[in-house]
């Protein structure tokens, strides 16, 4: 078993030191882990503080471009874009795409939504929720509506750290990650699900990818939360992605197709 890539890793891009490397350093360190692929991808354009501007884009395309000279490891671009609104709107444009390999998404505090009831009623209020530690059965439905909306409307590749703040109705949100061949993160700072859910999601078919979720070089590739959960619950390595094998995300897949 091995662990190969890393798809889920924050650069100096994601402002005011929240990532504290350049993009070369978590590439040089993804590569001197033995990885064959890494991602950047930094916090999306409306988390308030800690966003990647769209004007910054180009750069970490440059630099990628630059490391990837260096070192010989595959290197994809990519943004945790955010989940911003109760109908499942993140904030990644269509032209965003065009410059994206790979498409993250998971709910994060300190987001400008789509608007004040949006604000109020859906960032803020999980946001209580969480510190409150309740989340009400309507809260809950509209959470995982949120969810399987963006799965829907978006090109998303990867769920981030499901269940973690925003909670929802995993085996709901499982069963369209399935239809839409979504990947479920298990992520190596923190696990939003249980046991039961992360079993729930692997016996409706759901795929699995194992994540750092590094906001600084020595992090990269260090995804132990999410294998140690792989190994207690005794999910075959072939419902994990990025074990063994590098995966096909959706813009490759468009492209083969084309």
């Amino acid at each position: 078993m091995a662990l190969l890539a890393d798809y889920h890793t924050h650069t100096k891009y994601s402002r005011h030191h929240h990532g504290k490397g350049t993009v070369e350093d978590n590439v040089r360190a993804a590569y001197e882990r033995g990885l064959r692929q890494v991602a950047i991808t930094d916090h999306g354009f409306n988390q308030k503080l800690y966003g990647v501007r769209r004007t910054d884009i180009p750069n970490v395309k440059k630099d990628i471009e630059e490391a990837k000279e260096r070192y010989p490891i595959d290197v994809l671009l990519g943004v945790e874009a955010n989940l911003i609104s109760s109908r499942g709107d993140i904030d990644i444009l269509e032209e965003d795409m065009d410059k994206l390999d790979i498409l993250l998404c998971g709910f994060h505090r300190l987001v400008k939504s789509t608007s004040k009831k949006e604000q109020f009623g859906f960032v803020l209020k999980n946001i209580f929720c969480n510190i409150f530690h309740h989340t009400s059965k309507k809260q809950i439905e509209k959470n995982t509506n949120a969810y399987i909306n963006a799965m829907r409307k978006y090109d998303i590749d990867i769920i981030t750290h499901l269940n973690h703040v925003c909670k929802v109705n995993v085996e709901k949100v499982a069963r369209v990650a399935k239809e839409t061949n979504t990947l479920i993160e298990l992520n190596g700072k923190r696990l939003g699900m249980s046991d039961e859910e992360i079993l729930t999601c692997y016996n409706l078919g759901c795929k699995f990818v194992v994540d750092s979720d590094a906001h600084s070089p020595s992090r990269v590739g260090d995804c132990h939360l999410g294998l140690s959960a792989i190994l207690r619950l005794r999910i075959p390595d072939s419902a994990v992605v990025n074990y063994n094998e590098l995966p096909t995300f959706k813009k490759e897949k468009r492209k083969k197709r084309s």
